[in-house]
């Protein structure tokens, strides 16, 4: 199976000059915990993505107001799949990172995102869902 085939298409984004109570509404409105950040409205080439964890600890947890920017909670350091890509190493990737979301991008531009629930959805191999969720869900070490 291909990233294409399992990825939702045209997923919502930002941009990094939108506020981050925007990019929170976006989350709240369509129930996701990410949302994908793209250079500009016409040009959606991926910059990066913002995630309920980076608001929650780079903007609430830091006690910023209201008036913060896209740009300054997001990620930049991404984990991409292209669209032909097979959904075994999407799974690796997962698993290799520790990450729940990954966007699919063609020609450096987004054009659809697959979320952990996808692969769990169309993955016919229980025991690569279950290594998956696995390596996804390893438990971090906290700082003391």
């Amino acid at each position: 199976m291909k990233a294409r085939e399992i990825m939702t298409p045209d997923p919502f984004f930002v941009t990094p000059d939108q506020s981050l109570i925007q990019a929170a509404k976006i989350m709240r409105e369509h129930d996701v915990g990410i949302v994908p950040v793209v250079q500009d409205q016409t040009n959606h080439r991926l910059i990066g993505v913002v995630t309920d964890r980076d608001i929650t600890v780079r903007h609430v947890a830091e006690g910023h107001e209201g008036d913060c920017l896209v740009r300054e909670a997001m990620s930049e350091h991404l984990v991409t799949a292209r669209p032909d890509e097979d959904l075994d190493s999407i799974m690796k990737k997962m698993q290799d990172r520790q990450i729940r979301r990954i966007p699919v991008v063609e020609n450096n531009e987004l054009i659809g995102i697959i979320a952990q629930a996808d692969v769990a959805v169309h993955c016919d191999q229980p025991e690569g869902v279950k290594k998956t969720v696995e390596g996804i869900s390893n438990p971090a070490h906290p700082k003391r």
